[in-house]
């Protein structure tokens, strides 16, 4: 029989529990996520977020789907650029952190389509949108290989996909980046968010997500083409591009 397992951390757990336990996990730290994350990075994510929006090349009219979109930083970017005759679509899983993104939205004056929804079986229709964008999400998904082939279905042709996300640090920083995030993370999370759990969590699950080699194979293998990727602060994190052909 197929193996039916797969990782949560460094947990080796059953498929059908990842998708429960994840939630959870974004249930917790969606009140203070936006919070957590600016004094986590140090306002770094900001700036990668940004160089994301800039190498998607948005333009006026497009159609964007922001898939484990959470707070909507990139739904909102993205809608500064789209204009008025384009649609940015926000869509997120976790009911908690959908919620906190629209109202977000709702707050900064637009109206911005969402829906929650799972990656892996994404409800628009094939060769839709100009750019499909997945920030800091793809991590925690449990066929990531079916989750980028269904983001590649809804991209029409010469259409680009995104990915932002952890990936692997230059070597000799690796001893200082475990400390940061296997001991000063987990305690930060107790200290201000009272849950060290998730982001324990949260370590462990960037440790186990593919190199930028590997995830660009895996791309590859989902049907872009044209596929590069740019490492970011030393590698702590990559953006992907690939494009539909």
């Amino acid at each position: 029989m197929p193996d039916k397992t797969t990782h949560f951390g460094y947990q080796t757990i059953d498929e059908d529990a990842k998708q429960q336990k994840v939630a959870s996990v974004f249930s917790s730290v969606a009140e203070k996520y936006d919070f957590m994350n600016d004094l986590m990075s140090l306002g770094l994510h900001r700036l990668w977020k940004a160089f994301t929006v800039r190498l998607a090349a948005v333009q006026e009219g497009n159609r964007v789907l922001d898939v484990a979109g959470g707070t909507a930083d990139l739904s909102l970017a993205f809608a500064r650029k789209v204009g008025a005759s384009g649609k940015v679509w926000l869509t997120d899983i976790n009911h908690a952190m959908l919620t906190r993104g629209r109202d977000r939205v709702i707050d900064e004056g637009f109206k911005l389509p969402s829906a929650q929804c799972d990656a892996e079986k994404l409800p628009f229709p094939d060769d839709y949108f100009d750019v499909v964008s997945v920030a800091f999400g793809l991590r925690n998904m449990t066929h990531k290989d079916v989750a980028l082939a269904e983001m590649r279905r809804v991209l029409r042709p010469g259409g680009r996909l995104l990915v932002l996300e952890f990936s692997r640090v230059w070597k000799p920083l690796t001893p200082v980046y475990d400390f940061y995030s296997f001991k000063f993370l987990p305690w930060l999370g107790a200290k201000i968010a009272g849950d060290p759990d998730s982001y324990q969590y949260l370590a462990e699950s960037i440790r186990v997500h593919p190199d930028q080699e590997t995830l660009k194979t895996m791309m590859e293998n989902a049907g872009l083409s044209r596929v590069d990727y740019f490492n970011l602060s030393a590698g702590i994190v990559a953006v992907h591009r690939g494009y539909k052909i």
